[in-house]
């Protein structure tokens, strides 16, 4: 997909279009537009009772965008029960110049010895955040930091969480499927509006970033 950068894959976020590869190591790039979307509704995410225990318990220390390259790169990597994925080497290039543009964000999880445990990644277009991969290296790294993200995400005005497809771990969130035509008449919406990635603080304790997911409700 020659000439393809940074600004059509923005494009390709403005009409409802993703990209991915069949593999790390298939050097072409596919744009898909499901006749089905998976979203977790901003307004009714689900924490379960574990997690929200976790969550409090802070064993992570979550920051945005410190390390957006090594969590893009955990992503990519082979792990148990995820021996391939869909990042090669040209996506990872886009995402990379969309972080450096301010348009890709990450969340990452660090243990208090300093080692990145998990963490997520996504792009941001207006009141949209498209949710595109996590990894966790700790058990509930990568959910703390989902956590974290839909708090930020609420506290600075978004309204579309796109998470591509509604699989049974997101269902457990509140992830439900809409049609092709409802869910481009949201991310319209979403696009159009606006919003603050960063209205949040990122220090904030676990207890008190709960609290803030049930005042903006």
């Amino acid at each position: 997909m020659r000439g393809f950068g940074a600004e059509e894959l923005l494009g390709c976020y403005a009409r409802g279009v993703f990209p991915m590869a069949e593999g790390r190591e298939d050097p072409r790039i596919f744009l898909l537009d499901p006749d089905e979307r998976g979203v977790i509704p901003l307004d009714g995410f689900h924490i379960p009772r574990s997690l929200r225990r976790m969550v409090k318990r802070d064993p992570f220390q979550i920051t945005v965008n410190r390390a957006f390259d090594m969590v893009l790169d955990a992503c990519a990597a082979a792990a148990p029960g995820r021996e391939e994925t869909w990042i090669n080497s040209r996506i990872r290039d886009l995402y990379a110049d969309l972080h450096r543009r301010g348009y890709a964000h990450s969340l990452e999880a660090w243990t208090p010895d300093g080692r990145l445990a998990g963490g997520l990644y996504g792009v941001t277009l207006g009141a949209a955040y498209f949710g595109e991969s996590m990894f966790s290296r700790e058990t509930g790294a990568s959910k703390v930091a989902l956590v974290h993200l839909v708090a930020r995400l609420r506290t600075g005005g978004f309204a579309l969480l796109d998470a591509q497809f509604t699989t049974e771990h997101l269902q457990r969130f509140g992830a439900v499927t809409v049609s092709r035509a409802d869910y481009r008449a949201r991310l319209s919406e979403a696009i159009a509006a606006d919003a603050d990635f960063f209205a949040l603080p990122e220090d904030l304790p676990g207890a008190q970033l709960l609290q803030s997911i049930t005042q903006t409700s």
